[in-house]
């Protein structure tokens, strides 16, 4: 099997890479091979490679800097899931795609389902639903996994930020009245192939969105609580944690306050489910794969 996956250097797209390769030859597309605003280059790969499965794991995800470049962001997030999805569907291959809290607009008091009406906030959002309006149209065999807060231990993440900033400064103000589940790329990774698997057994649920994110929930005030705590556990300087209100960190982008999805459909279709965020935060900061 010939698995397409893009984003070459993205936290998910790198964990992929990980955990995948006894499952087929990956075929990894970066930036260097693969411009997703070239719509032509896009056909071009897809139709020369001739993969069983792709893997849309690159995305725009510069939240703030997308309101000031829209359409660089349309570009990646919406209009090429688009022509990945028809490439797929004219191959008779599913495809799969990341997506986001940030289609929800976090008004919420629980968790949000898959049935909700999205509302995203910025630029950002609406460019990922954008993206999943596109494959939607499509049809074919897809699997859209909307997630959140990912973090590794590469790239640019919040997990990695913290780990600076706590050993460099003596104080910190964090955002504590935003809520969402920390998601290891890991974890996103782990699940994915379980999914793979499944539809290769013959096994798979049925095609659509679902929400992918560790079980729990914290702010981000709780999440560098618990890095720090860490990072104390191995003898590091840590900064003193201040909580403060989103209003008093303004963003060029606006924030959901709530960014918890009900992962329930995923474990019911597919029998997929993820652990507690704790757990898998122990697990990258120990370097496990």
């Amino acid at each position: 099997m010939k698995i397409l996956i893009t984003g070459q250097h993205g936290q998910v797209s790198q964990a992929l890479q990980q955990r995948l390769p006894d499952l087929g030859a990956l075929i990894v597309l970066g930036r260097d091979q693969l411009d997703l605003a070239n719509p032509d280059q896009i056909r071009e790969h897809i139709r020369s490679h001739r993969p069983n499965l792709i893997i849309n794991a690159a995305a725009h995800t510069a939240v703030d800097q997308a309101e000031s470049e829209p359409d660089a962001a349309f570009a990646i997030n919406a209009i090429a899931p688009g022509i990945l999805a028809e490439e797929a569907k004219a191959l008779g291959i599913p495809l799969i795609h990341y997506s986001t809290d940030y289609v929800f607009d976090g008004s919420k008091p629980a968790p949000y389902t898959e049935t909700d009406a999205p509302n995203p906030l910025g630029v950002y959002g609406q460019s990922k639903l954008a993206g999943e309006q596109a494959i939607a149209a499509v049809g074919g065999e897809y699997l859209i996994l909307r997630t959140s807060w990912v973090y590794s231990d590469h790239g640019k993440n919040f997990l990695l930020t913290m780990q600076r900033l706590l050993q460099e400064k003596p104080h910190l103000r964090i955002v504590a009245d935003q809520i969402g589940a920390p998601t290891w790329a890991g974890t996103i990774a782990l699940s994915t192939r379980a999914l793979i698997e499944r539809w290769q057994a013959g096994q798979a649920g049925d095609w659509g969105i679902y929400h992918l994110t560790a079980q729990g929930h914290t702010s981000w005030f709780g999440f560098a609580q618990v890095i720090g705590e860490h990072l104390r556990a191995q003898g590091k300087a840590c900064a003193e944690l201040e909580a403060i209100p989103s209003n008093a960190y303004p963003t060029p982008a606006k924030r959901p306050l709530n960014s918890r999805l009900d992962c329930s459909r995923l474990q019911q279709q597919w029998h997929v489910s993820q652990p507690q965020w704790q757990d898998a935060l122990r697990k990258c900061l120990a370097g496990q794969h």
